[in-house]
């Protein structure tokens, strides 16, 4: 009988730690929560009558935060005890649709000439990434984005991305603007000499084709590094243009010699 109690007791407990959570969910978000309440949360979806709480903080132990949780293989979820094939499908559902949300509302919204706005969209679906992932943001002549489209995994180089293929999605989408978007997956959001050549190739390649490189934007750590705020996207586009009127000069220079310095005007 003592046993029964005790049992009863327990379940109202957690019962009563879970309507907890929720009430202070539902009154402010997951403002104040810490990252195993979340995982918490998510794990009651899946075991509405269980208590999860000490699974929860295991899987932070094991992940080490909500990002690798929820970036965690469903196999290696299950792994944990009292997470089973239900609560484990329930994280990665939650993850996807969280990723497709933030691809569609980006998608939808006007682009503003705003690097934190394309952080903040971006962030959540590239921060946990373990390799570097390079995007292009395809927009219209109003700034409107019209698509996002990975373009290369892996170290971020002109070897790996390619400024043709940017130019033919350019005008498969019929953009007049783009934004280049990649991650440091160490946290760090400094440029590398590769970052700066291939972003200066890019921009050359959109001044050829009437194309405006709005941004190249770094995500790192919960912040990021904007070229176009650095004055980086101008200083590019300046060298750019200089080259053009050096060229034009020297084919001036050389019609001059061999029209008029050696008297041999043509009509």
């Amino acid at each position: 009988m003592t046993g029964k109690k005790s049992d009863k007791t327990s379940s109202e407990g957690h019962q009563g730690h879970r309507k907890r959570l929720r009430e202070k969910y539902l009154k402010s978000g997951l403002n104040g929560f810490h990252d195993y309440e979340i995982v918490e949360l998510l794990l009651s979806l899946g075991t509405p009558r269980k208590d999860c709480k000490q699974a929860a903080k295991e899987a932070i132990r094991k992940f080490q935060n909500l990002r690798g949780v929820l970036e965690a293989p469903a196999e290696e979820l299950q792994k944990i005890p009292d997470i089973g094939a239900h609560s484990a499908f329930g994280i990665k559902l939650v993850q996807e649709v969280a990723r497709e949300f933030l691809k569609a509302r980006i998608l939808d919204k006007p682009f503003y000439r705003s690097s934190q706005e394309v952080f903040d969209y971006l962030y959540h679906s590239m921060r946990g990434l373990k390799k570097e992932v390079f995007k292009v943001l395809y927009l219209s002549s109003q700034n409107q984005i019209l698509n996002s489209v990975d373009l290369s995994e892996g170290t971020v180089n002109s070897s790996s991305v390619s400024p043709r293929e940017v130019i033919e999605g350019a005008l498969k989408n019929n953009a007049a603007a783009l934004i280049f978007v990649h991650n440091h997956p160490s946290g760090a959001i400094e440029p590398s000499s590769s970052d700066k050549g291939l972003t200066r190739e890019l921009v050359y390649a959109g001044r050829i084709m009437r194309l405006k490189v709005l941004d190249h934007i770094i995500i790192g750590e919960n912040k990021y590094y904007s070229f176009a705020g650095e004055g980086l996207i101008e200083e590019y586009e300046t060298d750019f243009l200089n080259q053009m009127l050096r060229g034009t000069a020297e084919a001036r220079k050389r019609f001059y010699r061999a029209n008029v310095a050696g008297d041999n005007i043509k009509y």
